[in-house]
């Protein structure tokens, strides 16, 4: 069984722009009081925050919300990327990478 990458995920975003456990939460709509705890438990992996919050949470730290399931840093950092371009330079993107798999697999 593979681990859930969502905590190492959460830490290491929210550790990249500098917030405590206590200001990631307050920020994302989390009772003062309870925030920090809140979070601690979702970077332990003890519990699992709803999509909502998780929507709340990846906003904060401005990352995509696919970005906490992905299971490698090169995936983590393609969505972060990708999320970045417009959806003109997304379109392109895709047809570019559709056609280079495409003829990779003619080969």
């Amino acid at each position: 069984m593979q681990k859930n990458p969502l905590p190492e995920r959460l830490r290491e975003a929210r550790k990249k722009v500098g917030l405590s456990q206590k200001e990631l939460g307050v920020r994302a709509g989390m009772d003062e009081g309870s925030a920090s705890g809140r979070m601690n438990h979702y970077e332990q992996g003890r519990h699992v925050p709803d999509i909502e919050t998780l929507r709340k949470i990846a906003k904060v730290l401005n990352v995509p919300l696919s970005y906490f399931f992905c299971e490698d840093e090169m995936s983590a950092e393609l969505v972060c990327l990708f999320e970045k371009l417009n959806e003109k330079e997304k379109a392109q993107l895709i047809a570019i990478l559709r056609d280079d798999t495409h003829k990779s697999l003619k080969e």
